[in-house]
């Protein structure tokens, strides 16, 4: 039994502005999120949680990313934690779930990295998913070794999912 609620607002602009169906359903990326949070070992003070994942392209994110990271460039996945707390706790007042944030991601750009790393759209668009969550719980890489540590949580928490063996 799940100790933690995490509710996926999936808003895919790129997909549905190629009138395409996005490959991975709302359903999954509610699902693998969700045990995502509930497979970290922490001890979160709130039950319910909600954060929003978005598809879209190049430039789109190239703007975000010169607008808040001073880069004029395009880049794989943004993410804008919606607390600067740690983790965020329930002394929101009157709210149902409390935010985590929005993790963005360019799928022209996952595209080229799924290709030079020779795996699937889907498991590139995964991988960057998990590494937005885990920035939204406060991870960071600011140098090898924590850039080390966050790739082999991202790893456990693709395995916990059944994504790689």
């Amino acid at each position: 039994m799940n100790k933690y609620t995490l509710e996926v607002y999936l808003e895919d602009l790129y997909f549905a502005s190629q009138n395409q169906e996005c490959p991975i359903s709302a359903e999954k990326w509610q699902l693998w999120a969700e045990t995502w949070l509930n497979s970290l070992d922490v001890d979160l003070e709130a039950d319910s949680y909600e954060m929003s994942l978005v598809l879209t392209d190049d430039e789109e994110i190239k703007h975000l990313n010169h607008q808040f990271r001073h880069q004029n460039k395009p880049t794989d996945v943004l993410a804008f934690a919606a607390l600067e707390t740690d983790f965020p706790t329930p002394d929101m007042g009157l709210i149902d779930a409390i935010p985590l944030g929005d993790v963005i991601i360019s799928v022209e750009t996952a595209q080229k990295q799924a290709e030079s790393q020779q795996h699937s759209l889907d498991f590139e668009l995964v991988w960057l998913a998990v590494h937005g969550f885990l920035h939204l719980l406060g991870w960071d890489h600011p140098d090898d070794e924590s850039l080390a540590t966050m790739l082999e949580q991202q790893r456990i928490l693709l395995t916990k999912v059944n994504l790689i063996p």
